[in-house]
């Protein structure tokens, strides 16, 4: 294929500072000066640039040059072309900045129901950075973090390694559901010997330390002997509340999924069971990581009032 030439301009830069200059100033003394230039210098350029283009730019009065219709037109446009060429001269000055690879996991499973999609947002405001889950560092974050697999992530129970930064982030409401037709869909609420008199349906996903904290929450130091049955899937957890089998115990995130059919419901313990989470992540990724942060604030999914009605 036949290569096309750009077009050439018949005038250059130095005719545009000039015409400008004498746009601004209305006289070839002035203008010269401005250029640190002579005036015969200045004379020289406008004739040059009036010959190249063929067209009178001023005319010569007595209050000095007086741009003509075709000077006008040049005069708009010269100014832009001249800040855009200084505006491609700094971007191909400026240093090139490579993407930013930001590699995110979480400490649950229950967060990647909405977290993709609140990624993919954040890509509209992070144009160099590339975000990715990073789910097979799911079971220990914190130290994928320390071995620097990961540069960002969401914890609840596990202290952040030494050496990351770390700030609060949300919560989210531990829930318990039940099928319809169990005699605990009657009640309001929930009451700790509930739990105790009735199995609890739960995740194998569920790392120990956090299934720790939950009981500790509920019962305080002292715990009492619970029954638990563990499912590898949340449908799997669902299904077997459904069936009568016991109390599902689910993040919030999770629960709502399923209550839209009105064969499970959803209840509380006399107080809210909430699980603080936090943002870990390494310095070189602090301003990305922050700015993730912010997204996540409201992208969680919530329990809407109506959904735990009786």
């Amino acid at each position: 294929m036949k290569r096309i030439s750009p077009p050439r301009p018949r005038l250059d830069v130095r005719d545009l500072e000039i015409i400008l200059a004498l746009a601004a100033s209305g006289s070839t003394v002035k203008a010269a000066a401005s250029l640190h230039v002579t005036q015969s210098a200045v004379s020289r350029g406008l004739h040059g640039a009036e010959t190249r283009i063929g067209l009178r730019l001023f005319d010569r009065t007595a209050r000095g040059l007086v741009p003509t219709v075709a000077g006008e037109r040049l005069i708009r446009g010269a100014g832009a072309v001249l800040g855009d060429l200084v505006a491609l001269e700094r971007e191909v000055a400026a240093p090139v900045v490579a993407p930013l690879e930001l590699r995110v996991a979480c400490e649950c499973y229950t967060a990647y129901r909405w977290l993709p999609s609140t990624l993919a947002r954040l890509r509209q405001t992070l144009p160099r950075a590339s975000v990715t889950l990073a789910p097979e560092h799911t079971a220990a974050p914190a130290l994928a973090l320390a071995d620097d697999a990961i540069d960002v992530a969401l914890l609840t129970t596990s202290p952040a390694p030494p050496g990351v930064l770390e700030e609060p982030l949300f919560t989210d409401e531990i829930v318990f559901i039940v099928a319809r037709s169990h005699p605990l869909a009657r009640r309001p609420r929930l009451t700790r010997k509930d739990l105790l008199e009735h199995t609890l349906i739960s995740s194998t996903q569920t790392p120990v330390p956090e299934q720790r904290a939950f009981v500790r929450r509920v019962f305080g130091s002292k715990v009492p002997p619970l029954r638990f049955i563990a499912f590898p899937l949340t449908e799997a957890i669902v299904d077997a509340a459904r069936a009568g089998m016991g109390i599902a115990v689910l993040s919030e995130w999770i629960a709502s999924t399923y209550l839209e059919a009105g064969d499970l419901v959803l209840r509380r313990l006399d107080r809210r069971i909430e699980r603080p989470w936090r943002i870990a992540f390494r310095r070189p990724v602090a301003d990305a990581a922050r700015q993730l942060a912010a997204a996540l604030q409201h992208a969680a999914p919530r329990v809407v009032p109506a959904a735990v009605a009786v």
